[in-house]
């Protein structure tokens, strides 16, 4: 069996669905190359994400967000504090939505419920195919193609081909695209929990020895959890009873959210950063942990991943209305450039927050400590360094923006 399309996407979670609509919202025929969609397993996904706002308006621009709307919370306000005992401590500082004359920051939405919405619309897109496979086992090139070699022994044939299967991809190979990965002596435990203290929309992300201990808002008396911790210690986090876990937490959060109840299953996942030295080469662009990989910390992983399917559709479809080759060299440069720096800054910013909560060094702490006294003072700063975490519109690819207009034909 051998099958063609204009653009193939490889990988079938929320980068890659969202690659294949936006490309498809863009009048570009897509297949979805990946394992069959379980919403069984799916389901027993018990991690969120939090989705800033032009992430949010890429889910309305694409159809999406009507289906998981009334599963999210918004988050108003984002509140940062220094639990790290050190001998001089940063004073808390709090970002809120109002001061930039918005109502939220974004939205807290449960993976299950976001997958499910991506792939109803992916089942109902016009320009969209799904070819269900084990694994994508080979990549190889011709001039003007790429060619993907199936698990079952068929293969695809596109102009391009868009990986968007994680961290463990070997596309970037295929490429000839160096990829630098280093490990954190870090894990994160996640898990969503009850309180009887309101949340009222706001995050708070503790900054601990270990790393940073957040919680983000969901629906009603209830959020989810993002604790960073050392690996033996986030072992015993699952080890013991939910009663004893909530006492930690509880604990942990200073009482902030009240007494805690209802702990969900909990899961960890070791922390690890990778980044590609390009975001595209050789008819193959790279989306989402393919391409980038990010401590769970200030909300930037899928989001900079939606940034990128975004980005990737604007280049590709103007390639096609000039009549030009969609996977050819000029738009994997200039897919390269709309998102390479933007990358590289909150992948460095992130990575640099996270090793300076790991040291005692002293002049740090200063730093740290004088940074957190000018950001509370100063609401110009915490509007530049909001307006920075959202991303500028003017700067923002097409289906990021309000209203983005109707897809081409």
């Amino acid at each position: 069996m051998s099958l063609t399309a204009e653009v193939a996407v490889i990988g079938a979670g929320p980068a890659g669905l969202a690659s294949a609509l936006a490309l498809a919202r863009r009048g570009i025929t897509v297949a979805i190359v990946a394992p069959p969609y379980d919403a069984a397993r799916a389901g027993a996904d018990g991690r969120t994400t939090a989705l800033i706002g032009p992430s949010v308006e890429l889910l309305k621009n694409l159809g999406v967000w009507p289906l998981c709307a009334a599963d999210t919370a918004p988050f108003t306000a984002v509140r940062i504090a220094d639990d790290r005992e050190a001998v001089v401590r940063a004073p808390e500082v709090l970002f809120r939505a109002r001061e930039l004359g918005l109502e939220s920051f974004g939205v807290n939405n449960p993976n299950p419920v976001l997958l499910a919405a991506l792939n109803a619309v992916a089942s109902i897109s016009p320009r969209l195919a799904r070819i269900d496979t084990a694994s994508v086992t080979g990549i190889e090139h011709c001039r003007s193609a790429v060619c993907l070699t199936l698990a079952e022994g068929g293969s695809v044939t596109a102009r391009l081909a868009v990986a968007a299967d994680g961290r463990n991809s070997i596309a970037p190979a295929a490429a000839g695209i160096a990829v630098r990965s280093w490990d954190y002596p870090q894990t994160a435990v996640v898990t969503t929990f009850g309180h009887t203290r309101a949340h009222d929309g706001t995050v708070n992300e503790l900054h601990r020895r270990f790393g940073p201990l957040t919680t983000v808002p969901l629906p009603g008396l209830s959020s989810s959890l993002v604790w960073v911790t050392e690996p033996h210690e986030a072992q015993h986090f699952t080890s013991i009873t939910d009663d004893a876990f909530a006492e930690l937490l509880e604990d942990g959060l200073q009482g902030v959210l009240g007494t805690i109840r209802d702990v969900g299953p909990r899961l960890v996942y070791p922390l690890s950063g990778s980044i590609a030295a390009r975001m595209g080469a050789r008819r193959i662009a790279l989306v989402g942990e393919a391409a980038h990989v990010i401590p769970p910390i200030g909300a930037q992983g899928l989001n900079l991943g939606l940034k990128d399917a975004a980005a990737l559709a604007d280049c590709a479809a103007e390639a096609k209305e000039l009549g030009q080759d969609i996977g050819g060299a000029d738009v994997l440069d200039a897919y390269h450039q709309a998102r390479s720096v933007d990358v590289a800054a909150r992948s460095g910013i992130i990575d640099l927050l996270n090793r300076s909560l790991l040291t005692d060094f002293l002049p740090l702490d200063l730093l740290r400590g004088a940074a957190g006294h000018v950001l509370g003072r100063s609401g110009t700063l915490r509007g530049l360094l909001m307006r920075g975490g959202l991303g500028s519109t003017a700067t923002l690819p097409r289906l990021m923006r309000p209203n983005a207009p109707p897809a081409s034909t």
